[in-house]
């Protein structure tokens, strides 16, 4: 009698089934909040179809550079423009572009988020002395965190934390706490659930520091987190008021984005719209 095995996978097979995964799991994550937002873009300025108000959040994107996913994630929790209105934002005050002592690569008056949080993260992991972390920013439609800029992590790392709620990892104890936390041993920190334990020593993590994103009112907007392959003692008191400074200027800098470049790209989709209400609109 003979038997036939079944052939094995080989591991670049395998790691193209895990990237095909992940990429399955992000999109999942991004269309619901798109599709939402286009529903609501459809019936305020009735148009036609779907494409016509996903072209409109399309041109208010690209016109500001917002991401689309930013922009949607405002636009479902903004309230509803005023019928009569010209404007979405009538009684908004604009408010200067706040200072970023710590980092010379962003040019002011750009408005550019990506590079704002590419120097938050340099210069956080230059002060706590890693090549390892990321950014995240508040959801506003989830609530939680989500990341957006990364460096020397894993992809599984990426896809596991791409959205954390609000307990089970020591960046959401920060955001809820407005305070540093350090992680001096991921293997034995209370903090972390078990799965996100093992998705952190999986990549290579053995100790964290996070240090939220604050407004002047103390809200948290966001977080950013260094990770050290070894475990690590604790930082100076010098570290932590750098890491202070970063954390306070980085979110005061964010909540003007959002006040800002973000609601003048709303601003310039509720004119478009207006205007062209009913009429078909298509993707540039």
């Amino acid at each position: 009698m003979s038997t036939t095995r079944r052939p094995v996978a080989d591991e670049g097979e395998l790691e193209r089934l895990r990237a095909e995964l992940r990429d399955l799991r992000a999109r999942a994550r991004v269309r619901p909040l798109i599709s939402q937002a286009q529903g609501i873009v459809q019936e305020r300025y009735a148009l036609p179809d779907g494409e016509s108000a996903f072209a409109l959040m399309q041109r208010a994107s690209q016109r500001y550079n917002v991401k689309l996913r930013t922009l949607a994630g405002v636009l479902v929790t903004a309230p509803r423009p005023d019928g009569t209105g010209r404007l979405w934002f009538p009684e908004r005050v604009r408010g200067p572009e706040p200072d970023l002592t710590f980092t010379r690569a962003h040019r002011s008056g750009s408005g550019s988020r990506g590079a704002v949080l590419k120097a938050v993260l340099r210069s956080t992991l230059a002060v706590v002395g890693t090549d390892m972390g990321n950014v995240q920013l508040a959801d506003p439609a989830r609530g939680g965190l989500r990341i957006e800029q990364h460096t020397g992590l894993t992809d599984d790392f990426v896809d596991f934390f791409a959205h954390v709620g609000e307990d089970g990892t020591s960046c959401a104890q920060a955001a809820r706490d407005l305070a540093q936390v350090t992680v001096h041993d991921v293997e034995s920190a209370p903090v972390f659930t078990e799965p996100a334990r093992q998705a952190i020593l999986a990549a290579g993590s053995r100790a964290c520091h996070s240090v939220p994103l604050t407004t002047a009112s103390g809200l948290c907007v966001g977080m950013v987190s260094a990770h050290l392959d070894r475990p690590l003692d604790g930082l100076t008191t010098t570290q932590t008021k750098v890491l202070d400074t970063i954390g306070g200027q980085a979110g005061r800098w964010l909540a003007w984005h959002d006040d800002t470049v973000v609601l003048d790209a709303l601003e310039h989709l509720h004119a478009l719209g207006s205007a062209g209400r009913g009429s078909r609109f298509r993707r540039s």
